[in-house]
């Protein structure tokens, strides 16, 4: 017998976090019933947002954010669970970055990848 893992994140936006697994390339759908994994025995677990392999996001009220909810013994992500969680979280922070830029007003003149990291430079007319 198997079950679902859930494992926390600091992602509190659905907005964002649908922005973000786009971006990586996912395709989202929103409030899902994870389906059990052939020969997995276990409930049916409804998220917020799920993708088609099986991973998805519930909202944890206590913790006031999405938590990864998946069957991590039949994980089928080119990536593994840590990395996709980073992959994830990086994506996330530079779209929420990308949202409040544009509700400034102001518009990316240059975007740089290096090592891993981003940089990102703005400006806006006055």
């Amino acid at each position: 017998m198997s079950h679902f893992s859930s494992i926390k994140t600091k992602i509190k936006d659905r907005k964002i976090l649908l922005k973000a697994l786009q971006v990586l390339g996912h395709q989202a759908h929103e409030d899902i019933l994870l389906d059990n994994p052939v020969n997995h025995v276990h409930e049916q677990v409804k998220v917020d947002v799920a993708l088609n392999n099986g991973v998805g996001f519930k909202w944890n009220k206590t913790e006031e954010s999405y938590e990864l909810v998946a069957e991590l013994d039949v994980w089928d992500l080119d990536v593994p669970v840590n990395r996709f969680i980073d992959k994830l979280t990086q994506q996330y922070a530079e779209q929420t970055i990308l949202n409040s830029i544009e509700e400034e007003g102001f518009q990316v003149e240059k975007r740089e990848v290096s090592d891993g990291s981003v940089e990102l430079s703005v400006g806006r007319w006055v």
